[in-house]
């Protein structure tokens, strides 16, 4: 191939939405180009490279044999250009530029408003921008570079992930304002048996933690017929207006309890007996970025930041 004849990032960009996506609409979406202009530069880069990528028929679009194996020559080249981008932009001054945060819905709405104040006091030129997703696409944007920075609760057992703990928090039991433990600072794990436990639905991390409480305690796990979960809720807030109806008991860490109980007078919650039942929310980033310091010392002002909530902070790590 001439060397006059390079392809451009442009032409990789397009190439690899649509790999990604088979799919020209959906991927010319992606990247915020229109669909005539992605086609075109596809086309072009068929051209520079004097191959065929794509099998175009009128219902589908499908991968090349050369087409699957350049794609991901494609990505590494377009990660490549990503970190030398970000590490410049390091380079130039921290807490500057677009920071990316994920976030999973059950940190959300009790933890954002800590974090954007404290962004808005301490980093006022840092450009956030927050995507509430659950824990599995968050770490998929991690690794395709969509997202910087997550916060959500550890571990992840994760590759090429590196974790900044922040704070731990304990478990309370939401239940009906009359209800036989509503009050109780002292209640056994091992109550969690018997009870009608309501959970989020499948794909949450805090559904997966609360079944993990209940196999410690000896409860038998959903499936079984001893345990079963016959009914579940996309989010916290659905949750406890169950609770409140009468359906069933829950669990929710201490920083989403005022937010989600105060407004029902019919609830009332009740104390683990120590040590209670609790989660570790951190900080995660890709081992090795080039915003590891700046990532830290954030993970250090939020630490400082979240000691008027009902957590537990960690040190940070020497």
């Amino acid at each position: 191939m001439s060397k006059a004849r390079q392809p451009s990032l442009s032409q990789l960009r397009a190439f690899t939405a649509v790999a990604e996506h088979l799919h020209f609409r959906e991927a010319a979406a992606e990247i915020g180009m229109s669909q005539p202009a992605l086609s075109g530069a596809v086309a072009a880069l068929e051209e520079t490279l004097g191959v065929r990528l794509l099998e175009r028929t009128t219902r589908r679009v499908l991968l090349s044999p050369a087409g699957e194996r350049l794609a991901v020559r494609a990505r590494t080249v377009l990660d490549a250009v990503g970190a030398l981008l970000e590490e410049a932009e390091a380079s130039r001054a921290p807490f500057t530029g677009t920071l990316r945060l994920g976030v999973i819905p059950t940190c959300a709405p009790y933890l954002l408003p800590t974090v954007l104040e404290l962004t808005h006091d301490r980093y006022p030129r840092l450009d956030l921008q927050v995507h509430e997703e659950q824990t599995a696409s968050l770490l998929d944007g991690l690794a395709s570079g969509r997202l910087d920075l997550l916060l959500l609760a550890v571990p992840l057992g994760a590759p090429g992930v590196t974790e900044v703990p922040l704070f731990d928090e304990d478990f309370v039991l939401v239940m009906e304002h009359d209800h036989a433990l509503a009050g109780r600072t002292d209640i056994p794990r091992q109550q969690l048996r018997d009870l009608p436990l309501l959970l989020l639905d499948e794909g949450h991390c805090l559904r997966d933690q609360a079944l993990e409480i209940c196999r410690e305690a000896g409860r038998p796990q959903p499936g079984r017929a001893a345990g079963e979960v016959t009914t579940t809720a996309a989010g916290l807030s659905t949750l406890v207006q169950l609770v409140a109806g009468g359906l069933g008991v829950t669990l929710l860490p201490r920083t989403a309890l005022r937010v989600e109980t105060a407004r029902n007078d019919r609830l009332s919650t009740g104390r683990f007996a120590a040590p209670a039942p609790a989660r570790r929310i951190a900080l995660a980033m890709r081992t090795g970025t080039a915003r590891e310091e700046e990532f830290t010392a954030f993970a250090d002002a939020l630490r400082e930041a979240m000691h008027t909530l009902p957590v537990r902070p960690l040190q940070a790590a020497a």
